[in-house]
């Protein structure tokens, strides 16, 4: 493997351990034993449930064409999945909220075990089964669990600030530090010990099963809206409401869409990106860089939420537009650097470029996991939570599904670019956010002044 792939590697690492051994007293939040013990058990739990995850992504493809599918076939496996999670994930989000998140938690870990058995079977039919609970798993993974732990950290009394201490820590180890493992771990399977393509399918069911049996055993039951009347047409009606009526929520909607949309994309094209002459990349060691990348974005949001400036509202704003410039290497290589038209050989020079410009993005994403999750349990009332984290999930899928249906019809730079304005969209509406999310705050102090002409705006 060339020596620019260690460095890239070795560089990030460095960073993010030195960050992690610099954090003085102003980067931590000191809290209490009760609490400690709390976020611990969250975290084993969603560092397993993560680690069912992101042992069977980089198999999937590769397993299907194991099987004889072609591209087609397989890419109508991938839009059943994505349009799943958008035509069911409303539905279970819904149950969650009514009928109880730590149920919905365990249903994520029957449903995504049942998907992981059905990869036994080259049958499509079955396959497509597979691709529908795993549909319905991701949206409960996105929505229940954080629903869960904003309830329950109400509920059992702990400051707000600490539960953006819980949210960067679930995202440097769930993932960062898992997803490494979990790519190193299925390489073994696969590879070193050749139990085949289906052996990391495996390995995710028991992790799975060990996480849902820690949630049996240990969390306790909370739910959203405490009515038992309202039905599932009338939570929706609810959540839609507090949408429409709520520009902040809505704000904040958009801007999730719009960067997932583009970080799904970016999932996609990394790889013809950075091999357009089918060079020899090591990919399972490249994804490795860009989760310790993303581990890096989520100790510096961890540093950042520790702090009462910035505020989250104001860095993410920079954040978006770094993420965009970032998304623009390929575009901009292309242009200013000759393509190579030689087969195969190693990584070009654009092609190095393009990888340290995404690794950028993903330190982008490991700050925009934690930072979005702090907003949220801001913003989003509790009542509905699931409901409306999976309503935003929607245009998500409507949009990753028309990109997978289209991917043949459109340059790589063109699809780029696309991300990129998104991005920056992104970052207009996050401003809008910020800039409406003060407007209470003067509104009071206006008041206060009127009473008491000496008064000073509270400062955050």
């Amino acid at each position: 493997m060339e020596l620019f792939y260690f460095m890239v590697f070795g560089a990030l690492g460095a960073v993010v351990a030195a960050l992690e051994l610099s954090k003085n007293s102003k980067d931590r939040i000191i809290t209490s034993p009760a609490f400690n013990s709390f976020k611990n058990n969250y975290l084993v739990v969603y560092s397993l449930m993560m680690a069912g995850d992101w042992l069977q992504g980089p198999y999937v493809y590769y397993l299907y064409s194991t099987y004889g599918f072609g591209k087609g076939e397989i890419g109508q496996l991938f839009i059943a999945g994505f349009g799943s999670s958008m035509l069911f994930g409303t539905i279970v989000g819904s149950l969650a909220d009514k009928q109880g998140r730590r149920r919905a938690c365990v249903t994520y870990c029957i449903t995504y075990i049942l998907s992981c058995i059905t990869k036994h079977s080259p049958e499509y039919k079955v396959l497509m089964v597979g691709r529908v609970l795993g549909g319905i798993a991701t949206s409960l993974l996105f929505s229940a669990f954080e629903s869960w732990l904003v309830a329950e950290h109400n509920k059992r009394g702990f400051e707000q600030q600490w539960l953006s201490l819980t949210f960067s820590k679930a995202i440097f180890l769930g993932n960062g530090l898992v997803a490494i493992l979990s790519g190193l771990f299925g390489n073994l399977l696969v590879d070193s010990l050749s139990l085949g393509p289906v052996a990391p399918f495996d390995a995710a069911a028991c992790f799975l099963a060990i996480g849902m049996a820690i949630i049996l055993s240990s969390w306790t039951e909370n739910f959203g809206d405490p009515s038992e009347n309202k039905d599932l047409l009338t939570q929706f009606r609810g959540a839609a409401v507090a949408i429409a009526s709520d520009e902040k929520i809505a704000l904040l909607g958009a801007i999730q869409s719009l960067f997932e949309g583009s970080m799904y994309t970016f999932v996609f094209l990394w790889t013809p990106a950075l091999s357009p002459n089918d060079e020899e990349i090591p990919h399972g060691f490249i994804f490795a860089t860009f989760m310790l990348a993303s581990m890096l974005g989520s100790s510096l949001a961890s540093r950042l939420m520790a702090r009462s400036s910035p505020r989250v509202e104001s860095y993410m704003q920079i954040v978006f537009v770094i993420s965009s410039v970032s998304l623009l290497l390929p575009i901009v290589t292309n242009f200013l650097v000759a393509p190579s038209k030689v087969k195969g050989g190693s990584i070009s020079f654009a092609g190095s470029l393009q990888l340290l410009g995404f690794c950028t993005f993903e330190a982008c994403v490991g700050i925009f996991w934690p930072s979005i999750m702090k907003m949220r349990s801001q913003y989003i009332p509790e009542e509905a939570r699931s409901t409306i984290m999976n309503f935003f999930r929607i245009p998500l899928n409507i949009f990753v599904c028309v990109v997978l249906y289209n991917v043949d019809a459109f340059p790589i730079t063109v699809m780029f670019g696309m991300c990129s304005i998104f991005l920056l969209v992104a970052s207009i509406l996050q401003r809008r956010l910020m800039a409406i999310s003060d407007k209470p705050k003067i509104e009071n102090w206006t008041v206060m002044k009127d009473r008491d002409p000496e008064a000073e705006p509270l400062n955050e």
